[in-house]
């Protein structure tokens, strides 16, 4: 069986029992991993598999589709990082007029209940879900007492808030602090410094043209959380991560339109076509830029790549605090 579901058609997917935790998930901060860490303990003490219940689209995507959120995580990391904190089984549910639509009464019924015979459900703090997020810790747990009497009752319960410097970690303060440019702020409500992880696609080649051969990665459509020329490590080439300079944007000296991801790594000479790499930022340098022509980009460049260089060397052998 796959450790992937997307719907909740078909028979019970976990027969015997389950622990499940609900969220969005979105960069899989200090605070998503104390609910998901809390919820494999559970499910460890219990012997249940432990599940992890999502959506893909984003609420807030789905009803904003002109306007769709920045995000941290791409759903293929979301779900990699899950499975890689103990998870068991991953939903990914899809968040269509259909889900959105669905009361928290029946979301509890034909999702935790008939689909994964849920034990307990574990929540984060404020919980909100089902139609016009009409549902909250206090229906998971009348309802899970109310279907005791048919065999079918659970408990629910919500973590703690998790504080850094007396304020909760939420993936808003995190697209904030990146777009900032503050990455140790953002690494420490990550628990890990941010990346954008993908593979690395053909592109114009402009840039091998130009001196300056770059990796490239697409967003899959998703609105990154911040923009600009940036210093940064890629993971996935070598034994170990290869400085770089890498642009996030579009372009738009050359009128790109689509989000794109562009590292280009120092001293390296290589094809790296169709593999998976990871881009982690480390300092801002500074905004996207149109210039007049490709002689002023190129000249830009060499500057960037300058100062790139200097930090990343810096950074590499400064002393642990």
């Amino acid at each position: 069986m796959s450790r992937l579901f997307r719907d909740v058609d078909g028979g019970p997917r976990c027969p015997h029992g389950s622990v499940v935790c609900i969220g969005a998930f979105d960069g899989l901060h200090v605070g998503h991993r104390a609910l998901v860490r809390h919820a494999v303990a559970r499910a460890r003490a219990l012997g249940l598999p432990a599940v992890a219940l999502s959506f893909e689209p984003l609420p807030r995507e789905f009803f904003a589709p002109g306007d769709p959120p920045p995000r941290l995580l791409s759903p293929r990391a979301k779900v990699e990082g899950l499975l890689s904190l103990g998870i068991d089984q991953v939903g990914l549910l899809r968040f269509n007029s259909a889900m959105a639509a669905l009361t928290p009464e029946a979301f509890v019924i034909e999702v935790l209940v008939r689909h994964l015979s849920v034990r307990e459900v574990w929540v984060g703090p404020d919980f909100r879900f089902g139609k016009r997020r009409g549902g909250d810790l206090a229906l998971l747990q009348s309802m899970g007492l109310a279907l005791q009497a048919e065999g079918q009752g659970f408990a629910a319960g919500a973590i703690e808030p998790v504080l850094l410097d007396g304020e909760r970690v939420s993936s808003t303060l995190i697209r904030a602090a990146l777009q900032a440019g503050d990455f140790k702020a953002a690494a420490r409500m990550l628990g890990r410094p941010y990346a954008i992880s993908g593979r690395v696609v053909p592109g114009e080649r402009l840039g091998r043209t130009l001196g300056y051969p770059t990796a490239n990665v697409r967003l899959g459509g998703k609105v990154p959380p911040l923009t600009g020329i940036h210093a940064t490590r890629v993971h996935g080439v070598a034994g170990q991560p290869l400085p770089a300079v890498s642009s996030l944007g579009t372009r738009p000296t050359v009128d790109g339109s689509e989000p794109l991801l562009e590292a280009h790594l120092f001293d390296f000479d290589g094809d790296l076509y169709g593999r998976r790499i990871e881009v982690e930022f480390v300092a801002r340098l500074r905004d996207e830029e149109k210039f007049e022509d490709l002689p002023a980009l190129v000249a830009q460049m060499h500057r960037d790549a300058i100062q790139a260089r200097a930090i990343l060397s810096q950074d590499s052998t400064r002393a642990p605090a």
